[in-house]
């Protein structure tokens, strides 16, 4: 059941926007006046937590009905915030320290922002993205979030040509770049990199990575043709080797993550920073972004 009484203090602690609490607290009285709603949610939040912390287990959810008005865009908070309990005992018995917990589940709120930035409502864009944060499986350490995972095909062949005696289906540990957290600075990825050792090493030890890895147009060569040498983003590609790059483009990618909405006209987007006239040149001289696939070793 939802904690209604705690349920402010809760979305606070989640990082939902202060705008927001209002509205949830309104709507999240519904599941107590509709039973229907109330066994939707326990379904969803069971279908989540199934297995918890297991890597990569896609358990899908119930699909929520059509007709739920605001409610439906915001379902997927009230499933995180109904799984907290699950969620917390999971990071107890890993041992994972309260403020990691509580700087990981605090992107839920960091999407409830990128949702309105995109759309100008609250809600969440990619609510799926949010399943690996409230089954453990992914954590923030300083500026960057580990994604514990397994190791692919292509990027296991292109590991084992550089020498590692890697495989594909061993364990490593996926790096994401978060939004609205700052600079990615050399000395705040080298700073994460440190701590990430540490924890995952601390907290599973029965998973040992020798490697991470890094799927992100981030990793695109092409950058180097439009950025500095010095740039935040080209020294965080000189931390990685590159696998395999991506044949199909990908200019969605950059777009969302530059300008907020992966739908947006290149001919319309802003060019005041060296990054966006990157992305927008590009674009608009008839070329296309992709997805580097990179790694280093740990």
């Amino acid at each position: 059941m939802l904690p209604m009484e705690d349920l402010p203090a809760v979305l606070l602690d989640l990082a939902v926007p202060h705008e927001d609490i209002n509205e949830l607290v309104a709507l999240g009285r519904r599941f107590a006046d509709e039973p229907e709603l109330a066994d939707l949610l326990e379904r969803s939040v069971q279908a989540l937590v199934r297995e918890m912390g297991t890597v990569e287990l896609y358990s899908e959810l119930p699909p929520v009905p059509d007709g739920l008005g605001a409610l439906r865009r915001w379902f997927p908070v009230f499933v995180c915030v109904a799984a907290l309990p699950y969620t917390r005992a999971y990071h107890q018995e890993r041992g994972i320290p309260e403020r990691i917990a509580r700087q990981t589940l605090a992107d839920l709120g960091r999407h409830v922002a990128v949702h309105r930035r995109r759309y100008g409502t609250g809600g969440l864009s990619v609510p799926g993205w949010l399943r690996l944060h409230f089954r453990g499986e992914i954590y923030q350490l300083g500026r960057l979030h580990y994604q514990r995972a397994v190791l692919g095909d292509r990027m296991a062949r292109a590991m084992r040509a550089a020498g590692l005696p890697i495989a594909a289906g061993d364990p490593c540990l996926s790096i994401h770049v978060p939004d609205f957290l700052g600079p990615l600075t050399p000395r705040a990825c080298a700073e994460s990199t440190a701590l990430a050792r540490e924890f995952f090493a601390r907290h599973f030890p029965d998973e040992p990575c020798a490697v991470a890895v890094c799927h992100s147009w981030l990793l695109d060569p092409q950058l180097r043709s439009y950025l500095p040498a010095d740039s935040n983003i080209l020294r965080f590609q000189d931390l990685f080797r590159i696998g395999y790059k991506a044949e199909e483009p990908s200019d969605r990618e950059p777009v969302s993550f530059v300008f907020g909405n992966p739908g947006l006209d290149p001919a319309a987007l802003p060019q005041r920073t060296s990054v966006e006239r990157a992305v927008a040149g590009h674009l608009l001289a008839g070329g296309h972004w992709h997805i580097g696939h990179g790694w280093f070793a740990l």
